[in-house]
């Protein structure tokens, strides 16, 4: 229930009504006893600054920043978390006890969230990511941040590659698809496989039964490249695990409570359902 009390808490972008950050975050807040409201702020780039600007007057909870906005929004922080300075970007704001504002990237985080919770620790295993654009980059920073002792970047051009790779250069290089049969994880971040799409960044033959798949795609929860995994026996992970799990991450860090994930899953899958009906 909405009280004279209650705290606004938000997602900023354009668009942002078809977000499914309301329903997983008011599920936690709800959940956790937290007296929050979530709402979707779609709003014109013009409006950025004035809106993170009142969420800082009116004693904001946090807030989460989609497209187009994450990097704008990096210059509006007082502080920068490691991950979102290494990325030039973030997902989430973070009021702090004096007035400022923190900046993080919670996206890796709920990469690596969501390998862990399927039994698979990115620590020390072999990982590929298909992709090079932001979810990409995102998990890379996570899964080597997590101890990967290896990131292969596949991607269809090499220079996006390379730039990739540079965020963990480390343990991290341009690979092939002829790199995937050995890797014990694969991240696939294209949008290849979303909604109708019969696409494909890879050969999906070429998953083995020894491998964990993360599809970083929730629309459809099934996709041609999870199907295909599973039928190889398979671990697979949908995106909408990546989702909650870094929507996990942000509350942790919005009010010092980690939440049930299967809490925000359940609540994303109604609105999911809702939403088809």
């Amino acid at each position: 229930m909405i009280t004279a009390t209650t705290r606004v808490a938000c997602v900023v972008g354009r668009p942002a009504r078809h977000s499914l950050s309301p329903a997983i975050h008011n599920a936690a807040f709800s959940a956790a006893g937290v007296d929050a409201v979530y709402i979707a702020l779609d709003i014109e780039e013009a409006a950025l600054v004035p809106t993170i600007e009142t969420l800082r007057a009116i004693g904001f909870v946090g807030a989460s920043v989609t497209m187009p906005y994450k990097e704008a929004a990096l210059s509006l922080c007082d502080e920068v978390g490691e991950s979102a300075r290494a990325l030039g970007s973030l997902n989430t704001l973070i009021p702090l006890d004096d007035g400022r504002m923190r900046g993080e990237s919670t996206d890796g985080a709920g990469c690596v969230g969501a390998l862990r919770a399927a039994g698979r620790d990115p620590r020390g295993a072999n990982c590929i990511v298909v992709g090079a654009g932001a979810t990409a980059r995102a998990c890379i920073v996570g899964l080597a941040q997590a101890g990967a002792a290896s990131i292969g970047v596949v991607n269809r051009t090499r220079e996006r590659a390379e730039s990739a790779v540079a965020l963990a250069p480390d343990v991290a290089r341009v690979a092939g698809a002829n790199d995937i049969p050995d890797a014990d994880v694969i991240v696939h971040t294209t949008p290849a496989g979303m909604g109708d799409s019969t696409d494909t960044a890879f050969d999906y033959s070429l998953v083995r039964s020894h491998h964990t798949v993360l599809d970083a795609v929730y629309q459809p929860l099934e996709t041609n490249l999870l199907r295909t995994a599973r039928g190889s026996g398979a671990t697979c992970v949908d995106g909408l695990w990546m989702l909650v799990h870094q929507a996990v991450e942000q509350q942790r860090l919005w009010t010092g409570v980690v939440p049930d994930p299967l809490v925000m899953r359940a609540a994303a899958e109604h609105e999911l359902a809702r939403r088809r009906r």
